[in-house]
């Protein structure tokens, strides 16, 4: 009989968290990157040694503080270029169409507390295969793969969701779905907030493309954030380099660390 004690994820011997949780492998790494934020905010002397440790994940209002000011302060962040915001502008023109619909259908593998999630993207992997493979004409395995394994209300209608815009859905979600051409089952699986989802584009309405001038608030915002994230996993990567982390694979994360 195996007694001995699980080893608990931690971070520079901070707990993140225990067992009864049953956290999800991206929402310890993210309470990881929070934790080596709110500790850095420590030494940088931004945040007081005795601010209590987080509880259930959820920090303080000081150490929430704090780690804004720190990421003010490390992440030196350059404006985007005139050439940078046009050039990001040609090349995604369809993200800032206005009034852009596609009429879609889709099968979730929810991501839940507790859930193995390589073992869930496994069947998620298989599922879209077996769609793909499906014969024109023939039986309709979208609907049926929807109604048997989708853990969205929408399964027991084959998965249909209706006509949606950009505006309807996840930022995650949405950015894999408009602004391309794409007609049919996806080749990938589409990650969000939700889970893991295998989507059919059974149509699109183009939407109208407004001028650059138009949307350049909103390209140079884009880029903004998209030189943020870079820039915070970047400096996640160096504290990560410098910590004692047990239990915890931040290597590994496919998605912005902290969000």
């Amino acid at each position: 009989m195996n007694t001995s004690t699980p080893v608990l994820p931690q971070v520079n011997g901070v707990v993140l968290s225990y067992p009864n949780e049953g956290l999800t492998t991206e929402a310890l790494r993210q309470r990881a990157c929070a934790e080596l934020l709110r500790q850095e905010a420590i030494q940088a002397g931004l945040l007081s040694v005795d601010d209590p440790l987080p509880l259930g994940g959820a920090m303080t209002e000081a150490a929430s503080t704090a780690i804004e000011a720190l990421l003010d302060r490390e992440l030196k962040l350059p404006e985007p270029s005139e050439d940078a915001l046009r050039r990001h502008h040609a090349a995604q023109r369809g993200r800032y169409a206005v009034g852009e619909r596609a009429q879609l259908r889709h099968v979730l593998f929810a991501v839940t507390p507790g859930v193995d999630v390589n073992a869930l993207r496994q069947r998620a992997e298989a599922c879209l295969l077996d769609v793909r493979c499906a014969k024109p004409g023939g039986e309709d395995r979208f609907a049926v793969a929807a109604s048997s394994t989708s853990n969205c209300p929408t399964g027991a209608d084959g998965g249909a969701l209706g006509w949606l815009t950009a505006d309807d859905c996840a930022p995650e979600f949405a950015r894999e779905i408009f602004g391309k051409p794409e007609v049919g089952v996806l080749p990938r699986l589409v990650h969000s907030r939700f889970g893991l989802h295998v989507v059919e584009v059974l149509a699109r309405q183009p939407g109208t493309e407004p001028s650059f001038e138009a949307v350049k608030s909103a390209v140079a915002q884009a880029l903004r954030q998209q030189a943020f994230a870079t820039a915070l996993r970047q400096y996640l990567q160096l504290l990560a380099g410098a910590a004692t982390l047990i239990g915890v694979d931040l290597e590994a994360a496919a998605s912005p660390l902290v969000q």
